[in-house]
């Protein structure tokens, strides 16, 4: 029992002094990300061989991408909760708070986004690895743009709350892979496949038209305080806060089908 106590005090220590260290929690919770997107990637692929007759009858690159589609719906739950949980559960970025918004963080909101970047990383080298299967060129600018920014964020510990506000779009995705699996089951004239088209319709006009609304007018009314804030900010930041949200939205436009 001794032997088993002191086992355990060691792995906590471990924890606290290297994994969890401040230095080293970006590059953690990256590994954890991709850790956590192979086991999504696996477990949607063990569920669906169980739960669903027509899955063994799919192709190898259908397979391969149902998978992939499990993993990004994952991925996308999990960001959406975390960036809710911090923009309106928290007072991180709270107006009661002194300070600018544009250098506020925490280990938890690194953490989460490290995990992203994981995310993106693993995406974006199978659509490499299985080009043009998994997306064409457009899929790869996304991905690119969306890791250089969320992990430029992650590292420098900038603009936290415009990069968690734009996350919260991410609640579009499960939808529209749903829409994928239903068509590739055979299911596109069901009762639930036109559920899930008019709740896509309405997530899609709530977190992704609204919600940049917002970002912007946001934006807008703490314009001095970023412009403030540039003196000190890397000029890298201040052009993510100015064009990313265009361009993002550019993309989300042209990417309807985006699993």
């Amino acid at each position: 029992m001794a032997a088993a106590m002191a086992y355990k005090y060691q792995a906590q220590a471990l924890m606290r002094d290297y994994l969890l260290a401040d230095p080293l929690v970006p590059y953690t919770s990256v590994l954890i990300g991709i850790v956590l997107c192979k086991m999504a990637y696996d477990f949607t692929r063990i569920l669906s061989s169980f739960y669903f007759k027509g899955y063994t009858s799919l192709t190898k690159i259908q397979r391969i991408e149902w998978n992939n589609r499990g993993m990004s719906s994952a991925h996308a739950i999990f960001i959406t909760a975390v960036s809710l949980y911090l923009v309106a559960a928290t007072d991180l970025f709270s107006d009661r708070v002194k300070g600018p918004i544009t250098f506020r963080n925490s280990i938890i909101s690194t953490s989460a986004l490290g995990v992203s970047v994981g995310y993106f990383i693993t995406d974006l080298a199978m659509i490499f690895w299985l080009y043009p299967s998994l997306g064409g060129m457009e899929y790869v600018l996304h991905h690119t743009l969306s890791l250089v920014a969320i992990a430029y964020t992650m590292l420098s510990g900038e603009g936290q709350f415009y990069t968690y506000m734009v996350l919260i779009s991410e609640t579009t995705t499960p939808e529209i892979n749903l829409r994928w699996f239903l068509d590739t089951a055979g299911l596109k004239k069901s009762s639930a496949y036109l559920v899930n088209g008019i709740l896509m319709f309405v997530a899609w006009l709530v977190a992704r038209i609204f919600l940049f609304i917002y970002v912007f007018y946001h934006i807008y009314l703490h314009y001095s305080q970023v412009l403030r804030s540039s003196f000190q900010m890397h000029r890298f930041y201040f052009t993510q806060v100015e064009k990313i949200p265009c361009l993002l939205t550019h993309f989300y436009s042209k990417l309807l089908h985006y699993r």
